[in-house]
């Protein structure tokens, strides 16, 4: 986990960045969250299927990975120069250092973690996510959770295990933490994080 001092103060982070695989929930979760907490939501695979008028699939089949993964630093970018939002974030965002960095600069990082077999339970439904077009795709989950979550882990202020709870309990739990993580001590130096990471009351 991230060493980062907590912001000081009340309330909950000015940004807030939900990392993790995906199936772990982070665009209804961050839906969910950012309406709790009256900000602005975002999802970059989202936004970016909105700039490039196409669907991810048609991403990777047209530029490969590469092409997206290029794509998605420049989206990360932009949405993360913005204030009092909650952010989802593709999967594979952290594999980049150059996302790692902005995502750590510029919010409070929050890792939305589920085992493989989770993941595979929740997705295996979806012909949305083009890593997983293999004919093992719980395998492919397994392969990509030992490779990112130490990356997760890495920039991640909060680290929630989602198991079975519902999308409203798992809001409510992320917002206590929030809170709890802004109320910490001691306060950092405005330098230690970044312009954003402020609490708002």
């Amino acid at each position: 986990m991230s060493s980062n001092p907590a912001p000081a103060g009340g309330g909950t982070p000015s940004n807030i960045f939900l990392i993790g695989l995906m199936g772990a929930g982070k665009t209804s979760v961050g839906k969910m969250l950012a309406r709790r907490l009256g900000k602005t939501f975002y999802d970059s695979d989202h936004e970016i299927e909105r700039t490039t008028g196409v669907r991810i699939p048609v991403i990777f089949e047209i530029e490969g990975e590469a092409g997206f993964r290029a794509r998605e630093t420049r989206m990360l970018a932009d949405l993360a120069a913005a204030s009092d939002i909650v952010l989802a974030t593709g999967g594979g965002a952290v594999l980049a250092e150059e996302n790692r960095k902005v995502l750590a600069a510029h919010g409070t990082v929050v890792y939305l973690r589920a085992s493989p077999q989770e993941l595979w339970q929740r997705t295996r439904h979806d012909r949305n996510r083009p890593l997983l077009q293999t004919p093992n795709p719980l395998g492919k989950l397994t392969e990509l959770f030992a490779e990112r979550d130490p990356l997760y882990r890495q920039i991640a202020n909060i680290v929630i295990d989602t198991g079975n709870q519902s999308v409203s309990s798992l809001a409510h739990r992320l917002e206590l933490r929030l809170a709890q993580f802004c109320g910490a001590d001691p306060a950092p130096s405005p330098t230690d994080r970044g312009q954003d990471t402020t609490c708002a009351p």
